[in-house]
């Protein structure tokens, strides 16, 4: 295949938000992968923030890190774990980018005084976008966020129907995934979900290749039928998406539906057949392990659970390490009063785990749940926040600082053992600001950490305004805190970690953001390792 001549597959919506464009924009990528095609990946979002970095997770989910440093969808996760796609800044733009990069342009005066509009401008703008993210690829696989008929999304479509024609039909197609309900009381399936988003999006001018129709169970051969009659696309282009015990099944699924075999004729891609041993394996780890543990996840954002999407994912991952299925035990910490509500929360769980987070709601239980785990010899992993929280409930009660507290949660109190970063003191403004992206980090030697990376010198992913207070590391240390890894020129500490307990391992930054199925983190799997030695040993 030409590699100037790059292939297009977009990824359109309809009928409901949340049933899976991202994942399918994964698992399809992932397929053409296995046939030994090169893929890009794109992420279009309709929102009008520059990114997600200062939207709630209650609003949007994670917030998804880049090892450049974009704070981006976290789809994006689905993207990097499912393919080896490389991702960037340019992996990802929102309304919000496109418009004032065009605004931008009007300032400099490149528009030569003409009216700016949506149409051309900003729809060009956009192609742009499209059209450089494809460089370097086979296939650049391009997800359009929202819902087919919100009118934020009107531009990005607009953009992509054009698309069409700059690259040749040949060279593009549109995939649309839609909902077909089965109405229990009815027992039945209903297909006009599905013919009225067509017909939205027939009326925007996109005519959708392939449908890819989410559904409890496999549709039958009737159903399809009816479908491409009101669809206006051939039957053999419209495909179950069904529900499966593991996202890491859908790849399996689409590829025995027929889908990557009906891409790469409706592209006129010759390449070899996919193969998915790979993926069985990793689908057959998840559904059939031989033992099971029990981790807590204790945080303020547990009713969403999104909010921790991708560490979700890594403890899985970490549990194939080991043959193990992961239950999530998810606890509001704002329930923890006292050690007494952490110890009759958590007596009965295999491992204790505290994420990333922002504001001082909640800090006090999960404070609590950090002295459970380590007078308890419970399996204990800090991220972020766990980290500084870990640090806390340590100066507090093993150093004896009974006041000590993060400068976030106190900016007056006495004893700030975790205080702002020295770059970030005078910063104001919130989006893009907080120290992002994928940084060095030295590992002590014959530490845990050391022992479970396997080298010394390791490079994760961040998102923090701030650090442990170097005021305070001398004393942690004496009393028995072991500063486990620090940035190259030893001025922040990365990890910490206690000698005496049987796993008490946390880390400044965000390790579940390079965890993959074929690749399980070695962080994520040596906590669950250890969950389950406490367990069975």
């Amino acid at each position: 295949m030409n590699q100037k001549t790059p292939k297009f597959i977009f990824i359109t919506g309809g009928v409901v938000s949340s049933l899976g464009k991202g994942l399918s924009a994964a698992s399809i990528g992932a397929l053409l992968e296995n046939r030994g095609l090169k893929v890009s990946m794109l992420k279009l979002d309709p929102y009008i923030n520059v990114d997600p970095g200062t939207m709630s997770p209650f609003q949007h989910g994670e917030v998804y890190v880049l090892d450049d440093g974009a704070e981006t969808d976290l789809d994006l996760g689905h993207y990097e774990r499912f393919t080896s796609a490389k991702l960037s800044r340019s992996s990802n733009y929102t309304t919000g980018r496109i418009y004032q990069s065009v605004i931008n342009k009007e300032r400099r005066g490149e528009f030569l005084g003409g009216t700016v509009q949506v149409i051309p401008h900003i729809t060009n703008e956009i192609k742009q976008v499209v059209l450089d993210s494809a460089q370097d690829c086979d296939v650049s696989i391009v997800e359009i966020g929202g819902t087919v008929g919100d009118i934020e999304s009107l531009p990005f479509l607009e953009a992509i129907r054009q698309v069409q024609y700059d690259v040749g039909k040949g060279n593009c197609i549109y995939a649309h995934v839609t909902l077909v309900p089965h109405i229990k009381t009815a027992g039945e399936v209903k297909t006009k979900p599905t013919q009225h988003s067509v017909k939205e999006l027939r009326q925007i001018g996109i005519s959708p290749d392939i449908l890819l129709c989410r559904c409890e169970h496999e549709l039958e051969r009737s159903v399809k039928e009816k479908i491409s009659l009101f669809g206006n696309v051939g039957v053999d282009c419209v495909f179950s998406a069904v529900d499966v015990p593991t996202i890491y099944q859908l790849p399996i699924a689409l590829h025995q539906e027929g889908l990557d075999d009906r891409i790469s004729e409706l592209l006129n891609i010759w390449s070899r057949p996919a193969s998915l041993d790979e993926w069985t394996q990793i689908a057959e780890g998840i559904l059939h392990p031989t033992a099971q543990v029990t981790i807590a996840i204790v945080g303020k954002y547990v009713d969403l659970v999104d909010s921790y999407k991708s560490l979700h994912e890594a403890l899985l991952h970490g549990g194939l390490k080991h043959e193990t299925k992961v239950n999530f035990k998810y606890v509001d910490s704002e329930d923890f009063e006292s050690l007494d509500d952490a110890t009759a929360t958590l007596k009965d769980v295999d491992g204790i785990l505290i994420p990333g987070g922002f504001g001082h709601r909640g800090a006090e239980g999960k404070v609590f749940a950090v002295q459970y785990a380590r007078e308890n010899k419970v399996p204990f992993f800090g991220i972020c926040l766990g980290l500084q929280i870990a640090v806390i409930e340590f100066a507090r009660n093993v150093v004896g600082l009974k006041t000590a507290t993060s400068q976030e949660f106190d900016e007056h109190a006495t004893d700030q053992v975790i205080a702002f970063m020295e770059d970030q003191v005078h910063i104001e403004t919130k989006g893009g600001t907080m120290r992002l992206g994928a940084y060095p980090c030295k590992l002590l030697e014959g530490s845990r950490a050391a022992r479970l990376y396997e080298s010394d010198l390791i490079s994760e992913r961040h998102r923090h305004r701030f650090e442990v207070n170097n005021d305070y590391r001398d004393r942690l240390s004496k009393a028995g805190l072991s500063i486990s890894g620090t940035s190259p020129d030893d001025k922040l500490v990365e990890m910490v970690e206690l000698e005496d307990h049987p796993h008490f391992v946390a880390c400044q930054f965000h390790p579940e953001f390079k965890s993959k199925p074929t690749k399980p983190h070695p962080l994520f799997a040596g906590f669950v390792g250890a969950a389950k030695a406490r367990k069975f040993n």
